[in-house]
């Protein structure tokens, strides 16, 4: 069982940046998947950035602006966010998954945070 913690959300201006944090625990989570979905009020859950050992991928809608990374020694993923919008504003969700490739699905991934707010006021 893989318990994720994220962290790091905020209200910030447009143009501002954030750095959301991922923590896991319960189980070293090195060879998961690992991706940030969002939801805006009214909307679904959508994907925004995986990475997995095939690599990272990004919705368009971030692309150039938001960085993922992971540190496997301290069992964090980060979402680095520049030039956020008013648009991005939202509930950020960590999940992760062992059988996971890094897909847009939230189907794909097993293990989920509880959210951080992100709000971007304009």
């Amino acid at each position: 069982q893989v318990q994720l913690v994220e962290s790091g959300g905020g209200l910030v201006q447009a143009g501002g940046s954030l750095r959301l944090s991922c923590a896991a625990s319960g189980r070293t989570f090195g060879n998961y998947a690992v991706a940030w979905f969002r939801q805006g009020p009214g909307k679904e859950r959508e994907f925004v950035v995986s990475i997995s050992w095939r690599g990272t991928r990004y919705a368009d809608s971030v692309k150039g602006r938001f960085t993922i990374s992971r540190d496997n020694a301290k069992n964090t993923v980060y979402l680095q966010m520049n030039s956020l919008q008013p648009e991005d504003t939202a509930v950020y969700y960590c999940a992760a998954g062992a059988f996971a490739i890094g897909g847009t699905s939230v189907n794909e991934y097993a293990y989920w945070g509880q959210g951080t707010q992100v709000t971007v006021s304009s």
